[in-house]
C-alpha cells in the first residue's frame, strides 16, 4: 500500500507551506498533493509557486498531483483550472474536486491517465464511479462518509485498474459553502474577509451550546472536531482492496503520522501500537464511526478478529 498526503486545506503563509513540503520531501511518503483546493481569495502560493514545490517533491521521488478547486464560482475561477490543467503537461496528476474539472482534463488531455476523482464529487456507488473512470478517471477518494461495508460492496465491481485512496487520519473534510464561515465568525462580508482564516492554522473550533466540540470551521469549508483516525483498522483497511491510504495535512506532527503508518505497512509496529503512539501527536480526540457505519463522531472500539475472520465480515 501507498501513503499520501492530501493538498493543505489552512491558510499557511508561503514560507511555512515551503519549510513543511520540504520536511515531507524527506519523509516515506508516496504521493504528494498540491495545491489551493478551499477559497479562491487564498493568494499567498499561486500556480508558479505550486509547480516549483512539485518540481522539488519530484526530485525528491514523489508522485505530485495538483489539487483544483472544489467550488468553482466565477470565470477567473475557470481561467485557474485551466492553467492548473495545462501546467500539469502530462508530468503531475490532477485531482478533480469539481465536475468541471473533469470535463477540461478529458478535453484537454485527450483522455490520458493522471486524473484522481476527489473526495467532494460524490461518488457512492459502483455506477457513478464507472461513469468517472470512463471520463478517464485512474484513481478516486473514498468520500468521507463511506463506511466499512458500502465501500467493500463498490469494489467488487471497481472498473479494472483504478485505484482506491482513503483518508485515514485527519480532520475530515465534510461539507463546502459558498459562505464563508469564518469570515461570517467575526462579522465580516466574505469579500472583505481580511482573511482572517489565516490566523487558525488548523481551522477554527466549533463548539456546541453546552461546550462540546462539533465542527471545525474553515473558511468555506467545514470539517470534523475530532481527528478521523484509523490507524487501528489497518488490516481490515488492507484487506478491503485499498490501495492508497490519506494523510491529511495538519500544524503539528503530520510527517510522524506518516511515518508511524509507513512502520505498520513494513511490519515495525502493530496497527494498536501506532495508534496508541499517535495519542501523543494530537490534543484533539479522536473519531472513526463513518468507517464502522455510525456516526462519523463516534469512536468505535476495535474488534479483536484474525485477518481470515475480518475478510470474511468485510464481504459478507
Amino acid at each position: 500500500m501507498k501513503l499520501s498526503l492530501a493538498p493543505i486545506a489552512y491558510y499557511w503563509d508561503k514560507n511555512t507551506v515551503t519549510d513543511f513540503y520540504q520536511t515531507v520531501a524527506q519523509s516515506p511518503v508516496d504521493i504528494v498533493y498540491l495545491g489551493e483546493f478551499v477559497c479562491s481569495r487564498r493568494h499567498q502560493l499561486r500556480l508558479p509557486d505550486w509547480l516549483d514545490l512539485a518540481q522539488m517533491l519530484a526530485a525528491a521521488g514523489k508522485e505530485v498531483v495538483l489539487s483544483t478547486l472544489t467550488l468553482i464560482e466565477s470565470e477567473s475561477d475557470l481561467k485557474t483550472l485551466r492553467k492548473t490543467i495545462l501546467h500539469s503537461h502530462g508530468t503531475y496528476g490532477v485531482e478533480a474536486n469539481d465536475v468541471s474539472a473533469v470535463h477540461l482534463f478529458h478535453k484537454e488531455q485527450m483522455g490520458q491517465h493522471g486524473l484522481v476523482a476527489g473526495p467532494h464529487l460524490n461518488i457512492y456507488n459502483p455506477y457513478t464511479l464507472a461513469i468517472f473512470a470512463e471520463q478517464g478517471c485512474s484513481r478516486w477518494v473514498v468520500p468521507p462518509e463511506m463506511s466499512r461495508d458500502m465501500l467493500g460492496e463498490i469494489l467488487q465491481t471497481c472498473p479494472v485498474g483504478m485505484e482506491t485512496e482513503m483518508s485515514v487520519y485527519g480532520k475530515a473534510p465534510l461539507a463546502f459553502s459558498a459562505r464563508c464561515f469564518t469570515a461570517r465568525h467575526f462579522n465580516l462580508q466574505k469579500d472583505d474577509c481580511q482573511f482572517r482564516c489565516a490566523e487558525h492554522i488548523d481551522g477554527l473550533p466549533l463548539h456546541t451550546q453546552e461546550g462540546a466540540p462539533l465542527f471545525t470551521i474553515n473558511g468555506t469549508q467545514t470539517q470534523s472536531a475530532k481527528i478521523y483516525n484509523l490507524l487501528g483498522e489497518l488490516h481490515e483497511l488492507q484487506a478491503t482492496g485499498i490501495n492508497i491510504l490519506r494523510i491529511h495535512p495538519q500544524a503539528q506532527h503530520t510527517v510522524d503520522i506518516i511515518n508511524l503508518l509507513r512502520d505498520c505497512l513494513d511490519g515495525k509496529m502493530t496497527p494498536a501500537e501506532a495508534l496508541a503512539q499517535a495519542e501523543n501527536f494530537s490534543e484533539h480526540t479522536f473519531c472513526n464511526g463513518y468507517w464502522r457505519g455510525k456516526p462519523g463522531m463516534d469512536k468505535i472500539e476495535q474488534p479483536k478478529l484474525i485477518p481470515e475472520q475480518i475478510m470474511e465480515k468485510i464481504w459478507l
